[in-house]
């Protein structure tokens, strides 16, 4: 009965243009991450500066995604969305024909923080179609376009050991075009769109105690998923020394969990409660990430990691079962602030992974620190439990 209600509850077409939009965006945006391997072999780059590479377009990601959310709320989803992925090609040309030089692809990365940006797009499209009990699994479905981490991890290594990694960035425009076709012809704004508001208005959440609280939850869970999906092929390459066809595969596996999660995540969050799921997701995450510190075998550590992705990727699904909830009239801003900062989360855990090995010599500090600020946000949730729920007026098994 659920899924049938839910079926019939919004716009399936935009929820489709939602998820591919925020798909191919994804991949576009972690292909630095995904090529990683033959980048930093071109330059001959250390640990920290690995980290540093593949790390800035998270950065621009993190940077355009709040104004970007804003513009959303303004001019529409579609429209947005349609110019975003325009300007994506940009960065998609420069990286294949000019990408000669660490400082250009720099430039280049930040570039493409436009396509990371897509997330505060593509989440609003398809949630403002959807009533609040349809939110989780609705805002799930369209997150879990972070599958295209998978496609990049699977497919970019390969094709660039065939035709160098300068020509993948090109190729990249092809699923481009095609996304950008569909969004066009079968796409719509919502109805219940709200009519735009003076710039001022958007930022009253800045002042807000709860999105402060999300934004650092959602470091956590999405910034850990994307700094992951952006520093596996290096961390495998270099810890394991498996090559780097192998270093994308399993890059790929411990991705695809948390990817195709993320909508479970909000299913279970409409079911039993935004804040009991994330609890349980951070507490699993620690202590799957205190195993990963231990570097452990080959095959260990990999079941960790994918069970760690898994995690995350259902906790991306929980916050934004709860952010609508709590600004339903400022949910493109919010979707844009919230996932500014897992952007910049995403941005700090691979410099961390990276600068703490060259420190430390090995890559087990990196997660070790990774798992205290899960057990941090696990602490804060909980204490804020009996307070949201007498704040915002919900029924409790909504929130519990």
């Amino acid at each position: 009965m659920y899924f049938k209600n839910f079926r019939s509850a919004g716009h399936p077409p935009t929820l489709a243009g939602a998820f591919l939009y925020f798909d191919v965006s994804f991949m576009i945006w972690v292909l630095i991450g995904a090529l990683g391997i033959f980048i930093a072999k071109d330059f001959n780059l250390n640990a920290a500066s690995k980290g540093m590479l593949v790390a800035v377009p998270l950065l621009g990601g993190s940077l355009l995604r709040l104004p970007i959310g804003m513009i959303a709320d303004r001019i529409g989803s579609k429209k947005t969305a349609l110019w975003g992925m325009g300007l994506t090609a940009i960065p998609l040309l420069l990286a294949c024909f000019a990408g000669a030089s660490l400082p250009r692809m720099y430039g280049i990365g930040l570039l493409l923080g436009i396509a990371g940006a897509s997330f505060a797009v593509a989440l609003p499209m398809a949630s403002r179609w959807y009533p609040p009990e349809h939110q989780g699994l609705a805002m799930g479905i369209a997150g879990a376009g972070n599958s295209g981490t998978v496609l990049a991890a699977f497919f970019a290594p390969r094709l660039a050991q065939a035709i160098g990694w300068h020509a993948v960035f090109g190729l990249a425009l092809i699923p481009l075009a095609l996304v950008m076709a569909y969004v066009f012809r079968f796409a719509k704004d919502s109805p219940t769109h709200p009519p735009p508001v003076a710039w001022r208005h958007y930022l009253t959440c800045l002042k807000e105690h709860d999105a402060l609280l999300f934004c650092f939850f959602y470091m956590m869970t999405f910034g850990g998923f994307v700094g992951l999906a952006s520093f596996l092929p290096i961390f495998f390459n270099d810890q394991y020394g498996v090559s780097r066809i192998m270093a994308g595969n399993l890059t790929a596996l411990c991705v695809f969990s948390g990817s195709f999660c993320r909508p479970l995540g909000g299913y279970i969050s409409d079911r039993l409660g935004g804040i009991r799921t994330l609890s349980l997701l951070y507490a699993g995450i620690a202590v799957c990430l205190l195993l990963v510190a231990s570097l452990p075998s080959l095959p260990i550590i990999v079941t960790a990691l994918f069970m760690t992705m898994l995690l995350l990727g259902m906790g991306n699904g929980a916050v934004f079962q709860l952010v609508p909830q709590r600004f339903p009239k400022q949910i493109g801003t919010l979707t844009g602030l919230v996932g500014s900062f897992g952007g910049l989360g995403g941005f700090l855990l691979p410099i961390g992974l990276g600068s703490l090995k060259e420190v430390w010599g090995s890559y087990g500090a990196g997660f070790l620190l990774f798992a205290v600020g899960c057990c941090a946000a696990l602490l804060i949730l909980r204490g804020v439990q009996v307070q949201w729920r007498q704040k915002w007026n919900l029924a409790e098994g909504s929130l519990v």
